[in-house]
């Protein structure tokens, strides 16, 4: 059985651009695994995953 090492990142999402911002890392090989809304309150916060070493 192979397990899969997963790499993440967190993306602050700007409300204006989120569509350009999710193709951009989707392009790139991520997956969107949740947005949440940012530290305080302030703004969205988008938690991405891919295989390690894919990028």
């Amino acid at each position: 059985m192979t397990v899969t090492a997963w790499e993440y990142a967190t993306v602050p999402l700007m409300i204006h651009n989120t569509k350009a911002i999710l193709d951009t890392w989707g392009d790139d090989g991520w997956e969107l695994v949740q947005v949440v809304p940012g530290p305080g309150g302030n703004g969205l916060v988008a938690y991405f995953k891919r295989p390690k070493g894919r990028g």
